[in-house]
């Protein structure tokens, strides 16, 4: 009998693993998950093991990101998973270039308590932090940060459009001449042109994805003294800190758009395990091969949202031509209903259809709400 094959949501593809070459981190297998089994893991979560010295009150003392030097490398016989430390990986997380940890209370059956990690994002000051950051920082390096900002603008701009085009429908006293026509016809072209070029960067941002995916922070350990002697069992100090040159995402290289990814600085040591595996892609990818997108691509769901917004917006930009003045006062009935209503139709119909996959893609399942996940909402 053939052996059973299991959901394609329910595991990786060798090559599309992500932190397969990461020695520190283990997949947990039984936490890969998708929201359609048809198509690939939108999450999974890694275990991370801490290496420990044969005195095991101690930890070897480090404090370099985890592609570590060869003698320092974890072996089998001295590492042993951090029970409250997780690093969840997932596919929008992945494309945006963000990393995820779970850092768990201490619990009866794992007690480890000394470990100092960054402060949650959900707490005010953290929350505070990125409204101060996203008011005063503009990295205009960053695909996602364009992509984002080019469709706040977008969004602002058809807010304008609609006072041109609604407001004189309840109040006839504020119209000005050709208000409709001018107004509302230029507005909507120029918001159909920027969500265009939003949807093509939402497009490369999908298909040029780190396929190795990234951790991101640092572990440093020490010895005991460091910290306050530690009981017996109660595991030594550790911490983790977020760490750009421990970043291999393409949206910390100020030198490109997207693409090529960021480039851990030479004195960072490397693993000779490390040094053994194939080279990353240095160039940004304009459209994968066919063999690519039957392969992967296609069972993407973020690329599957992201060709959705694309062929909304570029149907949708149709009726963003054809509302110039000198075009849409001179079409017949006819014409106007083809060329004009419809591609806003078909269009919009593409826009909410991306939408509703970005916001599954956050869900653990197709049917359960993630209302707690930012990238639910933006959905």
């Amino acid at each position: 009998m053939a052996p059973v094959q299991a959901d394609r949501n329910r595991q990786f593809t060798v090559d599309r693993e992500p932190l397969r070459n990461n020695d520190a981190l283990q997949l947990i297998h039984s936490r890969v998950r998708g929201p359609f089994s048809f198509l690939n893991p939108t999450q999974a979560s890694y275990e991370h093991k801490i290496h420990v010295s044969p005195n095991r009150d101690h930890l070897r003392n480090t404090s370099t990101p985890l592609s570590t030097t060869a003698s320092a490398l974890p072996t089998e016989a001295s590492t042993r998973p951090a029970a409250n430390v997780e690093y969840k990986w997932t596919a929008r997380d992945n494309r945006k270039g963000r990393h995820t940890l779970v850092i768990k209370k201490p619990s009866v059956e794992h007690p480890e308590a000394n470990i100092t990690a960054p402060r949650s994002t959900t707490h005010w000051r953290s929350i505070l932090h990125t409204i101060w950051l996203m008011l005063t920082f503009y990295p205009v390096w960053d695909i996602s940060w364009c992509v984002a900002y080019i469709f706040t603008l977008g969004s602002v701009l058809w807010v304008i459009n609609a006072f041109f085009a609604f407001l004189p429908l309840i109040r006839p006293s504020s119209t000005f001449h050709n208000e409709v026509l001018d107004g509302g016809g230029i507005t909507a072209f120029i918001g159909a042109t920027i969500f265009e070029v939003g949807s093509v960067l939402l497009m490369l941002e999908a298909i040029n994805e780190n396929r190795e995916g990234c951790f991101g922070y640092a572990v440093e350990s020490a010895y005991e003294q460091h910290f306050g002697r530690t009981e017996a069992g109660k595991g030594s100090g550790l911490k983790i800190v977020p760490r750009d040159d421990a970043c291999t995402h393409h949206h910390r290289n100020k030198t490109n758009l997207v693409g090529k990814p960021h480039q851990i600085p030479l004195e960072t040591p490397v693993s000779d395990s490390e040094k053994q595996q194939p080279a990353k892609t240095d160039s940004w990818v304009w459209w994968p091969s066919w063999v690519d997108l039957k392969s992967h691509y296609f069972h993407e769901l973020g690329f599957i949202a992201s060709l959705s917004q694309f062929l909304g917006a570029t149907v949708f930009w149709i009726s963003g031509f054809t509302a110039l003045p000198g075009i849409l006062n001179v079409l017949s009935p006819g014409l106007s209903d083809g060329i004009y209503w419809t591609p806003q139709v078909i269009g919009g119909t593409g826009f909410i259809v991306s939408g509703w996959l970005f916001m599954i893609e956050t869900q653990k399942h197709w049917w359960q709400p993630a209302p707690r996940v930012l990238g639910w909402h933006i959905g």
